[in-house]
């Protein structure tokens, strides 16, 4: 019977939805090749690592945890035969599918299967596939939110409810869950210096104490803290930034969802459960949500859908390769507040929430011409829940806008009064949001309209762009701003 063979499980499959029975016999395995391959951030390293460990003690006798250099080798001193969830990256599933012994099964941790969303897609035609289609397709598959005779509310999306401004930087006063560390951390963090100390290893980033869940119980725990304490407010403030509050009201749960701790659809229904109960507003509750069994299920899918190729994607010829002082998170080196605030978070904890990942780095390597498929990689390397599948959507087809346009109508291109409208950086920064020429150019502000001038022809299709485009024939100053931002060399 299926829980009777041994289940191998990746360090992304963690939680007990990868297995058939509660018994089923389990290969846990920590291949030393993966930590080379890539300079991940220090933090996510140990997270994985953690993770990983911890889920072999609580397994005991039940699985074989073994410490190689390769899969392949975990694979051959194991000598029986093993089912695998689908793993999560094309590299990973080309890998176990030409495995004599490995049966590959269809993947978990996911609200909808691919199966699904090809018969939508399908259904499609040849129309874009849009997120908002698909969130709706998923809300009348799972009956979340739903009432019988629709929507509970009468309406699907209240994101145009959910866009307020930051509170003061104080308001909130929110906590975060925070795991206590134990020995199999110290562990971890001694292999770790021993590694690198050797030269066998290079990582990015900071160390510091472990922020994330690295078990099932610290990962359901942290879910319940969000529900209580922070939810009610994830709505209105879920697009605002704060210099002194990097999590604001958000889950920080999406390294736990990715690590396979907690189920997507658990997290719908535990914030369902607090609207139903009157303990949270109907906004925050769809917007989260609509986080989980829309996007992140369709982040997924697009990842599946498009192909290996997807990530190559480059439709604006953007060549230019990421600084030194962006790769190495050097934020001390940067004058523009928000870019040193959210380099300086991503360095300390290997995280930010999407709207400092899309408007500030994504933002500014769009309006740079960074290489796409270069970006992607140092998003899936620096953050804490970074995959391949993560970021191929989320950077290459919404941040970079290198699909051309195939999951967005147009690129997310701002200049920095969006960023003075949705956040604290601007004051007392070095530049100025609303100047585009001269020593107190805001660097975005300026990016921005350098950004159009390049892809003046590329845009001009885009009828979403056309007010922006025709702006370009009138500014006297335009020249001069683009040759100054060709010779920026950080802002």
């Amino acid at each position: 019977m299926a829980d009777t063979e041994r289940r191998w499980c990746f360090a992304d499959q963690l939680g007990p939805h990868f297995l058939d029975g509660k018994d089923q016999p389990v290969l846990l395995v920590e291949s030393r090749a993966v930590l080379r391959r890539r300079r991940f951030h220090r933090q996510k390293a140990h997270l994985v690592l953690s993770a990983l460990r911890h889920r072999a003690a609580e397994l005991g006798e039940q699985a074989r945890f073994l410490q190689t250099d390769t899969y392949r080798q975990a694979l051959e001193e194991l000598r029986e035969p093993v089912t695998v969830c689908g793993p999560t990256s094309h590299a990973a599933a080309r890998f176990v599918q030409g495995l004599d012994a490995v049966t590959v099964l269809p993947s978990r941790g996911f609200v909808t299967s691919r199966d699904d969303f090809e018969e939508w897609a399908a259904q499609r035609g040849r129309k874009p596939l849009h997120l908002e289609d698909f969130y709706r397709t998923v809300r009348r598959r799972t009956g979340i939110l739903m009432d019988e005779d629709g929507p509970v509310g009468g309406r699907w999306n209240l994101d145009a409810e959910n866009r307020e401004r930051p509170p003061a930087a104080d308001e909130l006063g929110l906590k975060l869950y925070r795991p206590q560390e134990d020995e199999i951390d110290a562990q971890v963090r001694a292999d770790l210096d021993e590694a690198e100390r050797r030269g066998e290893v290079s990582f990015v980033g900071r160390d510091g104490p472990r922020l994330f869940p690295a078990t099932r119980a610290e990962a359901r725990r942290a879910l319940r803290h969000f529900v209580e304490h922070r939810l009610a407010t994830f709505g209105p403030y879920e697009d605002a930034m704060l210099t002194g509050d990097w999590m604001m009201s958000h889950s920080v749960l999406s390294a736990s969802m990715n690590l396979g701790l907690l189920d997507p659809a658990e997290c719908a229904r535990a914030a369902e459960t607090a609207f139903r109960e009157g303990q949270v507003p109907l906004r925050s509750a769809e917007g989260y949500i609509r986080q989980l069994i829309g996007w992140r299920d369709y982040v997924w899918h697009v990842y599946w859908h498009f192909g290996p190729g997807y990530r190559r994607r480059n439709a604006l010829r953007a060549r230019r390769r990421i600084p030194g002082w962006f790769a190495g998170l050097d934020a001390d080196s940067v004058q523009a507040r928000c870019l040193s605030t959210v380099l300086r978070d991503v360095r300390d904890r290997g995280w930010t929430h999407h709207i400092p990942r899309l408007m500030v780095l994504g933002n500014y390597g769009l309006q740079r011409g960074w290489n796409p498929a270069e970006l992607s990689d140092w998003f899936h390397r620096c953050f804490v829940d970074g995959y391949e599948w993560v970021m191929a959507a989320n950077v290459i087809g919404m941040s970079q806008y290198a699909d051309g346009g195939a999951i967005t109508t147009k690129p997310y291109a701002a200049g920095g009064a969006y960023i003075d409208r949705m956040s604290d950086f601007c004051h007392g920064c070095a530049y100025r949001p609303s100047v585009r020429t001269g020593d107190e150019a805001c660097p975005y502000t300026a990016g921005y309209w350098s950004f159009l001038a390049r892809n003046e022809e590329r845009l001009s299709g885009n009828p979403r762009m056309a007010p922006q485009l025709r702006n370009l024939g009138r500014m006297h100053d335009l020249d001069e701003i683009v040759a100054r931002e060709r010779r920026r060399r950080r802002p």
